[in-house]
C-alpha cells in the first residue's frame, strides 16, 4: 500500500472515531510529525478528505476536522444508494456496451483474486478500492443521466458518502473481511441483473449495495454514540 493511502485511511479512522475532535484545526507538518512520515502523503489525504467531506480548508492555512452526525452519514449513504441505484436501473434498461461488460467483469474477477486467500493484506484493500470505484464509477457513467451525476458529485461531499470513503478496521480484520466479501459477492448478482436487462433487480440489489461497502459494524457503532 503507498504512504499516501495508509496516511488516508489512519487519518479517516481517527476523525470517525473521534480522536480528531470534530472543530479541531490541523495542518501538515504536526501531523507528518505526528504518522512519523513526510509532509507529502498528509498533503494528498487531506485533499481527499476534502473532497469527503471530513475536513474544512481553512481560508488561511490548514484544515479544520469537520462535525457530524451518524445522521448525517446515514441520509447522504441513504441518497447515495438511491442515485446508484437509479444509475444501474437506467442501465438495464439502455444496455451493457460491450467495453461496460468487459470493465465489470475485469473488476469483478480481480477482486475474486483477493478472496483466494483467507485475509486482506494492505496491498489487497487498495486493490478492492481500486476496482470497487471503477465498478461503481462505470455504472454511473452509463446511465447516462447528467442531473445524477451532478447530484451524486455533491452527495459526494457529504461525510462518508462517497465510494472513495471506504473503512477498513484492522482491530476487527475477520469480520471486515467477510463485509467486503459480502459486498464482492453483491457484485456478481447487480453484475448479472444488468445484463439481463432486469432493471428493478439492479436498482434495489445496487440500493442495498452502496449502504454495505463504506461502513463496517465498529464504524457504525462509533458514529451512533
Amino acid at each position: 500500500m503507498s504512504s499516501g493511502q495508509r496516511v488516508l485511511l489512519k487519518l479517516r479512522k481517527m476523525i470517525i472515531s473521534g480522536e480528531l475532535e470534530g472543530g479541531s484545526r490541523i495542518a501538515e507538518i504536526p501531523t507528518a510529525e505526528l504518522l512519523g512520515v513526510s509532509r507529502q502523503p498528509v498533503r494528498i489525504a487531506f485533499r481527499l478528505l476534502e473532497q469527503e467531506g471530513l475536513l474544512i480548508k481553512n481560508p488561511t492555512r490548514g484544515y479544520t476536522v469537520r462535525e457530524f452526525s451518524a445522521q448525517l452519514v446515514n441520509d447522504a449513504l441513504e441518497v447515495r444508494g438511491v442515485l446508484e441505484g437509479l444509475a444501474a436501473k437506467n442501465l438495464a434498461e439502455i444496455g451493457l456496451s460491450e467495453a461496460q461488460k468487459k470493465t465489470l467483469l475485469n473488476c469483478i474477477h480481480a477482486m475474486e483474486k483477493l478472496f483466494q486467500k483467507d485475509s486482506f493484506d494492505e496491498d489487497g484493500l487498495e486493490t478492492y478500492h481500486h476496482y470497487n470505484v471503477i465498478f461503481h464509477d462505470t455504472i454511473i457513467q452509463g446511465s447516462n443521466n447528467v442531473a445524477l451525476m451532478q447530484a451524486l458529485a455533491r452527495n459526494n461531499q457529504l461525510p462518508m458518502a462517497s465510494a472513495q470513503a471506504l473503512t477498513f478496521d484492522e482491530s476487527q480484520a475477520l469480520s471486515e473481511y467477510r463485509r467486503l466479501h459480502c459486498a464482492h459477492l453483491q457484485h456478481y448478482a447487480i453484475y448479472d441483473a444488468l445484463i439481463h436487462g432486469r432493471s428493478g433487480t439492479a436498482e434495489s440489489l445496487m440500493r442495498e449495495h452502496s449502504n454495505v461497502v463504506i461502513l463496517g459494524e465498529k464504524v457504525r457503532s462509533i458514529l451512533a454514540q
